[in-house]
C-alpha cells in the first residue's frame, strides 16, 4: 500500500477515535473501521500497525489494538500526507464538473485519460468513493453520484446551512462535544499557525466540515447532521472548481476558533450568532469568487 494512503487511513481513524470519544482501552476492530471506511481489511490492519509503531495505539493481549493515551492528544492532519496524485484528483473534480467525464466511466478509460498506473487510480477510486462522490457499479465501471453543478445551487445550500446550523446550536438536546471539539481545535491552531498556506484544497475543505459536522452532531437531532453530510459530499467539487484564497481561508479559520471557544466555555447564544455570521461572510466572499 502507498504511504500516502496508508497515511490517510490511518488519520482516519484517528478522526473516528476523536468524532466517537473512543477511551483509552477502546478495542479498534478491524472489521468495524474496514466497513466505516469502505475499504478491505488489509489496509485497515496495516494503517494500525503503523499507529501502534507510534505509539497512538496499543496492542491488546488477546490480539488486535485499543486507543492509547497519545491518540486523544494528536491532530490527525499531523500524519495525513498529502495523495502524490493531488493534481489527477483535482483534474477529475474540475473534468467532471466541466462536463467533460461523463457519468459512467470505466477505470481503463480513467487510465488511459490521466495516464495513472492501475494501482494509483485504485487509491485515487478507493478515496474518492469514501468521500461520496463516485461509486463503483456491479462489474467494472464507476458512476458519479450527485453533485451541485450550478452557482444557484451553490448559494441555495450556503442559504440552507445559514438557515440550519445557527438554529442548531440553539437545540433543546445540543450537547458541548469537549473531546470532538477540541480535536476540531487543534486542526484550526495547526492552520492557522502556518498550515494554511501548504495543505491542499481538499485538506482545508475536510478539516473545516469536519468542525460544522461535529458542532451539528452536537445537536442530538439525526436529521440536522445527516442533511449537512449530504450537503458537504455534494458541494465539495464546487469548492475546488474556484482557486483557494489562503487569506479568507486563514480568516475563516481564525472565526472556527472563536467559534470553538465560545461553545467550550458554554456561551450557547453568542456562538448560534457568530456561526450565523461566520457563514453569511463565508457566502458573501465564495460565491464572488464563483463569478
Amino acid at each position: 500500500m502507498a504511504q500516502s494512503l496508508q497515511s490517510q487511513i490511518a488519520a482516519d481513524i484517528l478522526q473516528r477515535i476523536s468524532a466517537h470519544a473512543l477511551p483509552v482501552g477502546a478495542r479498534l476492530s478491524e472489521r468495524g473501521l474496514a466497513e466505516a471506511l469502505r475499504v478491505s481489511r488489509s489496509p485497515i490492519r496495516t494503517a494500525l500497525k503503523h499507529l501502534a509503531e507510534q505509539s497512538l495505539i496499543d496492542p491488546h493481549p488477546e490480539g488486535g489494538f485499543v486507543v492509547g493515551k497519545a491518540a486523544l492528544k494528536l491532530n490527525p492532519a499531523e500524519i495525513a500526507d498529502e495523495s502524490p496524485y493531488e493534481e489527477i484528483y483535482l483534474r477529475i473534480a474540475q473534468e467532471r464538473l466541466d462536463g467533460l467525464l461523463p457519468k459512467r466511466v470505466s477505470e481503463n478509460e480513467l487510465m488511459r485519460r490521466y495516464g495513472v498506473t492501475r494501482s494509483a487510480l485504485t487509491d485515487l477510486l478507493r478515496r474518492i468513493s469514501a468521500e461520496g462522490w463516485m461509486e463503483r457499479l456491479p462489474g467494472h465501471g464507476w458512476e458519479f453520484t450527485e453533485a451541485m453543478t450550478s452557482d444557484a445551487a451553490y448559494a441555495q445550500a450556503y442559504r440552507y446551512r445559514i438557515l440550519v446550523e445557527p438554529a442548531c446550536i440553539l437545540e433543546p438536546g445540543f450537547t458541548i462535544d469537549s473531546v470532538g471539539l477540541r480535536q476540531c481545535l487543534k486542526e484550526q491552531e495547526a492552520l492557522v499557525g502556518g498550515e494554511i498556506e501548504r495543505v491542499s484544497p481538499a485538506q482545508i475543505f475536510d478539516a473545516n466540515t469536519r468542525l460544522h459536522e461535529t458542532i451539528a452532531a452536537c445537536s442530538g437531532n439525526t436529521f440536522i447532521l445527516d442533511s449537512l453530510r449530504r450537503i458537504n459530499k455534494i458541494r465539495r467539487l464546487m469548492e475546488y472548481r474556484k482557486a483557494v484564497d489562503r487569506k479568507q481561508a486563514l480568516r475563516r479559520c481564525e472565526e472556527h476558533l472563536v467559534l470553538i471557544d465560545l461553545l467550550l466555555t458554554s456561551k450557547i447564544d453568542r456562538a448560534a450568532q457568530m456561526m450565523r455570521d461566520h457563514l453569511e461572510t463565508a457566502s458573501r466572499e465564495k460565491q464572488k469568487g464563483l463569478k
